[in-house]
């Protein structure tokens, strides 16, 4: 009884001292974390309770329920990530498939093609739609000199260039991981539902789209939050005539040096971006569509 007792004791002991060493060994990225992450956002909520006056305050809320243009500002936010998100995988997914279904030298060739923008600044490839979709620009004449309509159409400044420019930012972002989860796709399956009777369109729809879900969702839930927090493209595509959020943020703290204002938004944009990960957490496995639940 007695050595059955030390043992006990020595594999407590064991188990504290592995427990250390593994404390040991994280340490530095835990203080990595603490001061890369943590120090900030805590500083981030900090300020956001600040008021004009420099004493502790809610006017910076209270004025984001107070005022309507706040209300609009987040509904513009919504607006766009969701048509964005929407727009990424009506053009992403098939172009998704189109490239799953080639032979490996073409398909990565094609991928290579997908990932090219990413080559190139993300202001340059902004400024470039601007010139693109401008009245005086390639869109409208070639479009005017094929006949599909008569007069320059306005394509920037406005919710369009917004949405053109950000479809193509954001597309790679779906495009990869519903490609990677139709690659992991057994042919075989499709193979057996052919030989089970199902025509190729009910195999499609009742075997391969089921499996690309977790790509498919993974995908729409990145470009949704990236576009969240978008700044360069609304600002220069959309003219001043689409407000996001991030926008008004910088608007806060150039022209009116309120930086607890701008940390209210701030603030305010993380716990919403928090809050739709929790839900999607509830609702979707993210440890599959992540890629981290196995087959």
């Amino acid at each position: 009884m007695q050595t059955v007792r030390i043992n006990q004791s020595g594999l407590r002991t064991d188990e504290r001292l592995e427990r250390l060493k593994l404390f040991g060994l994280s340490s530095p990225a835990l203080l990595m974390i603490l001061v890369i992450l943590v120090l900030p956002v805590g500083w981030l909520f900090y300020v956001s309770f600040i008021g004009a006056n420099g004493e502790f305050s809610l006017e910076n809320y209270e004025r984001m329920i107070s005022r309507k243009s706040y209300a609009r500002i987040f509904w513009t936010t919504f607006q766009v990530s969701f048509l964005t998100t929407g727009l990424c995988i009506l053009i992403g997914y098939p172009l998704a498939y189109f490239l799953s279904q080639l032979p490996p030298r073409l398909a990565n060739l094609g991928l290579i093609t997908v990932l090219l923008p990413f080559w190139t600044s993300l202001l340059v490839r902004t400024y470039a739609w601007l010139v693109l979709l401008q009245k005086q620009g390639l869109v409208n004449d070639w479009a005017i000199s094929l006949g599909l309509w008569d007069e320059p159409i306005k394509m920037v400044h406005n919710m369009t260039g917004t949405l053109i420019g950000m479809v193509h930012i954001m597309l790679p972002f779906l495009i990869l991981p519903v490609y990677g989860a139709m690659r992991s796709i057994d042919l075989d399956l499709m193979k057996a539902a052919s030989n089970l009777g199902a025509n190729p369109r009910r195999a499609f729809w009742n075997v391969f789209f089921p499996l690309t879900m977790p790509g498919l969702m993974a995908g729409a839930l990145m470009v949704f939050i990236l576009c969240l927090g978008f700044f360069v493209t609304p600002a220069v595509l959309g003219g001043g005539k689409v407000i996001m959020v991030s926008m008004q943020i910088v608007s806060n703290i150039e022209l009116f040096v309120n930086w607890g204002a701008a940390s209210a938004l701030g603030v305010v944009l993380l716990v919403l971006t928090v809050a739709i990960l929790w839900i999607a957490s509830r609702f979707l496995n993210l440890e599959q569509m992540t890629g981290g639940g196995g087959h």
